[in-house]
């Protein structure tokens, strides 16, 4: 695949909120220190036997992290969108223990090392400070997700997903909004920890609250409302 020119990966380094204190020269510096990975759709960026430091700039694409249980079923714990950094590092308390990083399309990722990181932050704090809140609302997150497998139900585990689906990626239609990644119920059900046929189960019982609508594979949140109720259902 052709090099992307420099324009074009400023303008996407750019766009990553940790990123966005840095001047055009220093993004420009960190283009010429983190070269860009294509990887394709399906292609795993990153596995539980890599001991290498490295944090991945997510400047196009999409990425799922996942594990997988003792019994071998995977979980996905969150899917990451571009612009953003994710990865494994002990100076940013980021740990990735025994997790994949998978394309869900193709993408583009940078790396930065240990030392790039470092560097970063010595000459612009301000990134130190983002990146140190985004962690901060990862690990609120991962905490939220963890209570819902303990304290809820299939149904409203699934209402719970829906509702950050629409919250991360959602457009406003005529007739509510629509999640424009057709997810498969054996995707959502990576996502909440269940199987494929309890989902189904699952958003036959949002379709018939009112709360959600599939149309041509895609879902839509017709009831917000609706659909809140029954992820604050235990």
């Amino acid at each position: 695949m052709p090099k992307m020119p420099l324009e074009e990966e400023v303008r996407l380094l750019s766009m990553v909120d940790v990123l966005e204190p840095l001047s055009e020269e220093e993004l420009e510096e960190l283009a010429r220190r983190a070269p860009d990975t294509h990887v394709e759709q399906g292609e795993t960026i990153y596995t539980p036997e890599e001991n290498s430091e490295r944090l991945f700039v997510l400047k196009r694409g999409r990425v799922r992290v996942y594990k997988i249980d003792p019994e071998g079923h995977e979980l996905t714990l969150s899917v990451v969108e571009d612009g953003t950094i994710l990865g494994e590092m002990a100076l940013t308390g980021q740990h990735l223990p025994g997790v994949y990083l998978q394309a869900l399309k193709p993408s583009v990722v940078a790396t930065l090392k240990r030392r790039d990181l470092e560097h970063l932050i010595l000459k612009a704090p301000e990134v130190g400070l983002r990146l140190v809140r985004l962690l901060s609302e990862r690990l609120h997150e991962t905490e939220t997700r963890l209570a819902e497998l303990t304290h809820k139900d299939v149904t409203a585990r699934l209402a719970s997903q829906v509702l950050r689906l629409r919250e991360n990626e959602g457009v406003i239609t005529g007739e509510g909004c629509k999640i424009p990644t057709r997810y498969t119920h054996e995707q959502l059900a990576t996502m909440i920890g269940s199987k494929r046929v309890p989902v189904t189960r699952a958003f036959r019982k949002l379709e018939e609250a009112g709360a959600v609508e599939l149309k041509d594979r895609h879902m839509h949140v017709t009831d917000f409302e609706a659909l809140k109720r029954v992820a604050e259902a235990e």
